[in-house]
Formats: C-alpha cells, structure tokens, sequence
C-alpha cells in the first residue's frame, strides 16, 4: 500500500480483537487527498472501530495506521494532538454537549485549540452556520430543542471549527427524512469539493452514491470487495451487490 503516491490515509492490514472476538482480520486499504470512500458492511463488522482508529481512539493489535505520511498506531495523547487537527469526527447523533448551546459547542474546538479572541471566534461560528444553512439564531439554542437533522448539521459543524483535511463521518444519515438526508449529502459535496479527504460508515447506499468515489465492503474481519462507484453502477456483481441487495450480512 505504500507505493501509492497520493494516499493520505492508509490502513494496512490491520488487526483488532475485543476479548475473545476477532473484529479485524487483515484490513487494508487507502484513501487518496480529497477522496471520499464509502465503508459498508453489517452490524458489528467494526466499521466505527476503523474511524475511532483513525483518530486515536483506539489502537490496532497489529498492522500500520498512517495519516498525511505519519504513522499514529504507536503514538501517545499528547502527540494525537496534531493528528486530532487534521482528522474531524463527525460523530453519529452528532454527539452535541447538551448543556450548552449551539454556540458554545462550536466554541469549544475554538477554545481548545486556538488562541482566538472572543470577537474572532463569534465571527467564525456566524461564518460556519452559514455555510451549513444554519438560520441566524440557532446559536442561541440547546441541542435538545433540535430536530435530529440540525443536530447532526450541528455536529457537522462543530467537527469542520478547526478546518480538518480530514473528515470521518459515522452513519450521518441514520434515522433522518429525505429533506434532512439531502441537506446533509449537500454539506458533505460541499466539503468534497473544497478537496476534503473523508470517509463515510453508513448502510444509506443512496448516500454513497451520491457523494463517494468508492465503496469498500467490511466482511468477516476484511475488505472483500473495493470498486468505485462508477464500476459498481455499470458491473454489480459480487458480494458487495449480494450485501446492497440484502442477500448476506
């Protein structure tokens, strides 16, 4: 996997076991700067372990996590912090600070990483809600009075305050109605074509259609199948159409 010159996320052969279960068995697989891939398999094939992963959160038995050329598998908090900065986690749900509002849970990235002043940073969270569609006023409100699909526009952008290189979506789409689904797929080709590298974890194949370069399918503790979209739109065949299509797990 080395020797693919623009990859600026590579996992290579990557194992992970939680007590006696192996989850990963060999994964392997790259992400080209400002690539979108699809990561799609059944429950429990630990799709959100890669992303936590890739930021830090968890560590692999054995195999090689690398970012921007930086391997981070051996690395301690305090050297993730730089990692941390490149790499956003827009977690599922949105995963929002339900005591503070809209604007204190876009400060806080602010607050934590920068050294901005106050003026600075309410001009940064004005800009963000902008460029997410988010109606002047929202700041002002707490998650909990947030429909499910501002909440994760919301987390959305939260996780962009710091500007990443990376994003990681986990399942953004889950549980929204079409008007949401589209809103969120809009935020995400935004981003794509400002030359945002992401992954995206989801079972909402529509959405991987509509804004990923290609798919991989995480099966029995591998990458089985990888096409991009393009090839599995004019050849479906294989186990990655048996899982699109319900046919395996």
């Amino acid at each position: 996997m080395n020797e693919k010159p623009q990859a600026f996320i590579e996992v290579i052969d990557f194992h992970k076991s939680f007590e006696d279960k192996k989850v990963h068995q060999g994964v392997s697989f790259y992400v080209r700067k400002g690539e979108c891939l699809g990561l799609i398999g059944g429950s429990g094939t630990g799709k959100s372990v890669l992303l936590r992963t890739l930021v830090g959160l968890e560590k692999p038995d054995k195999g090689q996590v690398i970012v921007d050329g930086t391997p981070i598998h051996g690395m301690n908090e305090a050297q993730l912090v730089d990692i941390r900065k490149k790499v956003a986690y827009a977690f599922q749900g949105g995963a929002l600070f339900d005591s503070m509002t809209v604007y204190e849970n876009l400060a806080y990235p602010l607050r934590e990483h920068f050294n901005f002043s106050e003026k600075e940073v309410e001009a940064q969270i004005k800009a963000q809600l902008e460029e997410f569609g988010l109606a002047p006023g929202t700041e002002k409100l707490y998650p909990g009075s947030l429909s499910g699909g501002m909440q994760k526009r919301v987390g959305l952008a939260r996780a962009m305050m710091i500007h990443p290189q990376v994003v990681l979506y986990d399942e953004p789409t889950a549980g929204l109605d079409p008007y949401n689904t589209k809103k969120i797929q809009e935020s995400i080709l935004k981003l794509k074509s400002k030359g945002m590298t992401s992954i995206l974890v989801t079972h909402d194949m529509p959405t991987v259609y509509a804004v990923c370069d290609k798919v991989a399918l995480l099966q029995n503790g591998r990458i089985s199948e990888q096409y991009t979209i393009d090839t599995l739109k004019k050849e479906p065949s294989g186990a990655m159409t048996e899982f699109i299509n319900g046919e395996s797990a």
